[in-house]
């Protein structure tokens, strides 16, 4: 039991000095203005490197993934047509797809798929 405990002692010592020695190695120590500001062909950057973001286009953004995992939950209806009736299918297709609808004509109607504002 001993020897056991030491082995994983010695190995965990190992490790960590194997650890420490690659983050001291790997540290940058010589760092200033020029090397972190954006580069443009050795001159000086006229104006900030960053550009302001779009609201608008995040928010389109992600109702284009909401809608689009909503499609793919869509696929597995095809699934579902071997095991039950048509009058359970047409129901629940139906019901999913006015869902679908409902949510898209509540983005058209508050504006949030309009680009041009």
């Amino acid at each position: 039991m001993m020897m056991i405990f030491s082995m994983m002692l010695l190995t965990m010592m190992i490790g960590l000095l194997l650890m420490a020695l690659a983050s001291t190695i790997s540290k940058k120590t010589f760092s200033d203005r020029e090397k972190n500001s954006p580069f443009e062909c050795g001159f000086e950057p006229k104006s900030s490197a960053r550009m302001p973001f779009s609201l608008h286009f995040f928010l389109i953004a992600v109702i284009f993934l909401i809608f689009d995992v909503e499609i793919t939950l869509l696929l597995p209806i095809i699934i579902i047509m071997k095991n039950c009736s048509m009058i359970h299918l047409s129901i629940i297709s139906l019901t999913f797809i006015t869902i679908l609808l409902g949510g898209l004509y509540h983005e058209w109607s508050q504006g949030a798929l309009n680009w041009s504002k």
